[in-house]
């Protein structure tokens, strides 16, 4: 679909470049840097005994590439899949990993100031896998580490970087 050029000419000054995307209600943002592309959603062939957010495997210009719908990792209500659906094709530490969305929203451009700690609270995600909160008029996004979510035990994609 479409293959992101990467502007790093901001991170200087404290701004970072954030692609948004939606699970449910919710707003998602993951450091743009991390991103390879973003893709329509295709059916990918299923993996015997995999964790059912694991949907299976899709093959991307020879590489195979495990596709994690985040909807059911983040134990969304319902999981549909329209013409919104997409995924997000990732680059984490050379591993590539596709993540199924409701939605791409946009890229954000957000200074340091803009974000918040996020509250401790009991949630699916692991609170050390959130960076913080981040405002942008009525918006509130929460950033993830993306990396650091794809290399927890349960999920195994990536290999933590110790």
């Amino acid at each position: 679909m479409a293959t992101l050029s990467k502007n790093t000419e901001n991170t200087a000054s404290g701004t970072r470049e954030y692609l948004t995307f939606r699970l449910g209600e919710e707003e998602y943002g993951i450091d743009i840097l991390k991103v390879q592309e973003i893709r329509g959603y295709e059916q990918p062939t299923r993996i015997a005994n995999a964790p059912e957010f694991i949907r299976g495997v899709v093959n991307l210009r020879g590489t195979i590439v495990p596709i994690v719908d985040m909807r059911l990792k983040f134990n969304c209500s319902k999981v549909e899949y329209n013409s919104f659906t997409v995924v997000i094709i990732l680059n984490l530490r050379n591993r590539v990993v596709g993540i199924v969305v409701d939605s791409v929203s946009d890229v954000m451009e957000l200074a340091s100031d803009a974000i918040r700690p996020a509250p401790d609270i009991e949630s699916a995600i692991d609170s050390s896998c959130i960076l913080g909160l981040g405002s942008v008029g009525e918006r509130m996004l929460i950033l993830l580490d993306i990396e650091k979510l794809m290399s927890n035990v349960d999920m195994g994609l990536v290999a933590s970087a110790e």
